[in-house]
């Protein structure tokens, strides 16, 4: 028998076995390896979350850095771009004049017009000749139509190299890139369909004016003008045009209004609350506008004091009428010094008084507030002073002299008159607003002409100074248009004045005599 070493026999025995049972880690009693986990995936929402700030902060940057376009709009030199917005609408800068805003359109983005200088060689051509005024207007149109069309192009690439750029800056992959650029396309594409779906061509009707521009309500003419004269109002305003140079050099002289002898002009104040600034601007505004007749509708004062009556004394050499009603803040002693004064048309208990080719009628709040001794009434009161004021136009119509406008202090009494004239003057809520009622009477609301008084110190922001003033056919004493004033309150030197044109008063597509047939009742006409 031969014996064999165990150690020998274990070499053999290892030596036979396969490669792989020599290095299976099981059979050797090794530990198994860990099983490989991935990583953690971010939520669905937060991974949409981010890649929709990518595209809109890489749109925005696309459109800032190369999305403007330079045109020439007739004379001048623009620069067009497209800017995100909450509200939309079109706004055109004439540095150092002001800005005009319009109410264009209502999409996340808006049109910026900067109008950058005019070109001295076309605006001479002009002078020099001035048969080509005729066509200036077919001209500017062309020139907006080119130069819109160049905006939406180069926007559509500006937004999807911005998106795409910082899609490739923050995901490092080609496919996470080009959704951020597809999904900025989508966005703009979008917008200029809300843009497409919500515009108004009427909005030119209504401008918004700041700066300097506040004046040119009154530098271009009435309503009545732009509505029956369309083609003179069209020269007037290629005429402007060609002097643009000289109104960049005159700025603080620019040309005063020219009253129309066809128009009354009615300056409606309201909630002096005793600043004293108010009479300066007052007498400013009757002054530039030429008024014919200011409307008080009340709270002239604060607390309606005897000692406070000197504050009035201002109202003899404003230079027009003054026709003023009872506040919730005005006592009898305010109103029985006013009634001394010659100037001033008091107006209560549906009493009407004719005053400068209108006839007004008006009544005195029922209530005064400043007396903590009397229960305040609130609205059942306010309701009541507003039936007797309708009564009272009623006997007036029924007489044969039927009242031109109403006035009270508060909206709730001021509403009771609807359907017994044609239009009702109030304020009390220092803010404007206008509204018209169910049977056809327009509530005019005047905001703050004191900018609220003291009670500006109150607030985070300065209240705004608001006034108002109205155009009335002389013929029919109807309500034309109007201009909405708003200054800066305390603190602030900013003005803007909105003009608006009662809704019977708008553009018709049946020409007048001596005007070109419009091709729609609102987009051809003219805007200063």
């Amino acid at each position: 028998m031969v014996r064999v070493p165990v150690a020998a026999l274990r070499t053999m025995t290892n030596r036979l076995r396969p490669a792989t049972s020599r290095t299976h880690p099981a059979r050797r009693g090794a530990r198994p390896l860990p099983a490989l986990e991935l990583a953690a995936r971010p939520h669905p929402w937060l991974r949409a979350l981010g890649l929709t700030a990518v595209v809109l902060v890489g749109a925005w940057l696309g459109l800032l850095i190369v999305g403007n376009v330079r045109a020439p709009v007739g004379p001048m030199n623009t620069t067009m771009a497209l800017r995100p917005s909450l509200t939309g609408g079109t706004k055109i800068n004439v540095s150092p004049l002001g800005a005009l805003t319009l109410d264009s359109h209502v999409a996340p983005v808006r049109l910026d017009v900067n109008v950058d200088q005019l070109d001295a060689l076309r605006a001479q051509a002009l002078v020099d000749h001035p048969e080509r005024i005729s066509g200036l207007q077919d001209e500017v149109a062309r020139d907006v139509e080119h130069g819109t069309l160049d905006l939406a192009v180069r926007s559509c690439v500006a937004v999807v190299a911005g998106a795409t750029a910082l899609g490739l800056a923050v995901y490092r992959t080609p496919r996470r890139s080009l959704a951020a650029g597809g999904l900025a396309l989508a966005l703009l594409a979008a917008s200029g369909a809300s843009a497409y779906a919500t515009w108004n061509p009427k909005s030119i009707l209504e401008p918004k004016f700041s700066g300097l521009l506040t004046s040119a309500p009154a530098v271009v003419g009435n309503a009545r003008s732009i509505v029956t004269e369309l083609d003179v109002y069209q020269k007037e305003l290629a005429r402007l045009v060609t002097n643009v140079t000289k109104l960049y050099d005159v700025t603080s002289t620019l040309p005063a209004y020219q009253p129309d002898p066809s128009t009354i002009r009615v300056l409606h104040v309201s909630d002096i609350h005793l600043n004293p600034a108010s009479w300066k601007i007052i007498a400013s505004l009757v002054d530039q506008y030429k008024v014919n007749v200011i409307v008080d509708s009340g709270d002239t004062m604060d607390h309606g004091t005897a000692a406070e009556n000197g504050f009035l004394d201002p109202v003899r050499d404003l230079g027009a009428p003054y026709v003023w009603v009872r506040g919730n803040h005005d006592s009898r002693t305010t109103q029985r010094y006013l009634e001394r004064m010659k100037n001033v048309h008091v107006l209560d208990d549906g009493r009407a008084q004719t005053v400068a080719g209108l006839r007004f009628a008006g009544i005195g709040d029922p209530q005064f507030t400043p007396d903590r001794s009397v229960v305040p009434g609130g609205d059942a009161a306010e309701r009541l002073a507003g039936d007797r004021l309708a009564s009272a136009l009623r006997d007036q119509r029924a007489a044969g002299t039927p009242v031109d406008v109403a006035i009270a202090h508060e909206p709730s009494a001021a509403r009771e008159t609807d359907g017994v004239v044609p239009l009702v003057l109030c304020g009390h809520l220092h803010h404007e607003g206008d509204e018209m009622l169910p049977y056809g009477t327009r509530l005019r609301m005047e905001g703050s002409t004191g900018g609220s008084g003291l009670r500006a110190l109150e607030r985070a922001y300065p209240a705004p100074i608001e006034a108002s003033i109205l155009y009335f056919d002389r013929h029919s004493h109807r309500l034309q248009a109007w201009d909405a004033i708003k200054l800066g309150g305390l603190g602030e030197a900013t003005a803007e004045v909105s003009r608006h044109l009662s809704d019977e008063n708008r553009p018709r597509t049946t020409p007048s005599p001596g005007t070109s047939s419009p091709a729609s009742p609102a987009s051809s006409a003219p805007s200063p």
